[in-house]
């Protein structure tokens, strides 16, 4: 199996090191710079774009979704057919989707493999994958995966390894607006932010119980009888209102869930685990997270 690489900035760098490790690769940067300091490393050999097509393996470690799309335009025409393209670069769900039509013209295989960590982890080979695509492709491909890490989660069809990584973000990205906001109630109201981040990691706190309990066990199950009302969730929203208020602290994101909560119980939920409010995303959407549901639908 031959392997090339397409894109040597800081993350394109790290993945070169990783497979030059385990066998010689073919790398291409449109910064001359960027080839030669890859060229220093053992076993990686540059080459021009149009060269990287003779690879059994060509990963991608581009900046952008549009630059992804004229690359794989460039070389999959003289790709051989069963031949792979791994996209490593940040895009969305539908471009990988686009990818993937333009690799199926020429009979060449893509597998999106969303790089969760950084530069550092991905350097040491503990960076993790989260991986979606055709199977025949993915375990083509697995090779390529397991030398760039050992930790590789598998999702489902092309798109969804980009998907997981753009939700995972957004989580990380809305939680961290969430922690600002109760940091600066906690500033206000004596709390140590030492004493909230204790409280916050335990098992049974604000920050885990959540995921752990309502969304894993009720959730995915569809399991909301007993436990917190919805209610009761509305009140306590209420009451960090009310103290953000008397203390002069900006909230936008509790505020934004608090409305969330307003509808639950407008909606009949009131006396349901607050859990429950996922079956306001299920209206919307016509489409359950209740995994219960899913199986038993797929089985019948």
């Amino acid at each position: 199996m031959t392997i090339s690489l397409c894109g040597l900035g800081n993350m394109g760098g790290a993945i070169a090191g990783r497979l030059a490790a385990h066998d010689t690769v073919l790398a291409y940067d449109v910064d001359a710079e960027r080839v030669a300091r890859a060229a220093g490393t053992p076993n990686v050999t540059p080459a021009d774009l149009a060269g990287l097509a003779s690879s059994d393996i060509v990963v991608l470690s581009l900046p952008t979704p549009k630059i992804s799309l004229e690359v794989i335009g460039t070389l999959a025409p003289d790709m051989r057919p069963g031949s792979v393209i791994v996209e490593t670069s940040t895009v969305n769900p539908a471009d990988v989707h686009e990818q993937v039509r333009r690799c199926d013209e020429h009979g060449v295989g893509l597998v999106d493999a969303a790089i969760l960590s950084g530069v550092a982890q991905m350097a040491n080979g503990k960076a993790t994958l989260l991986v979606g695509g055709r199977e025949p492709e993915v375990r083509k491909a697995e090779p390529v995966l397991r030398a760039m890490s050992e930790r590789i989660m598998r999702f489902g069809e092309p798109g969804s390894g980009m998907a997981a990584k753009v939700i995972n973000n957004a989580v990380a990205h809305a939680v961290m607006v969430v922690l600002v906001e109760a940091g600066a109630l906690a500033s206000a109201t004596g709390v140590s932010g030492t004493e909230l981040v204790e409280l916050l990691t335990g098992p049974d706190a604000g920050l885990t119980r959540p995921l752990t309990h309502r969304f894993a066990e009720r959730i995915l199950r569809g399991d909301y009888e007993g436990g917190m009302p919805t209610e009761a969730a509305r009140k306590d929203s209420t009451l960090a209102l009310a103290m953000a208020q008397q203390t002069g602290v900006p909230l936008f994101a509790v505020q934004s869930a608090h409305t969330v909560y307003e509808l639950g119980v407008s909606q009949g939920l009131g006396r349901l685990d607050y859990a429950a409010i996922a079956t306001l995303w299920e209206q919307w959407t016509g489409r359950p997270m209740n995994e219960t549901t899913q199986e038993s639908g797929e089985q019948s």
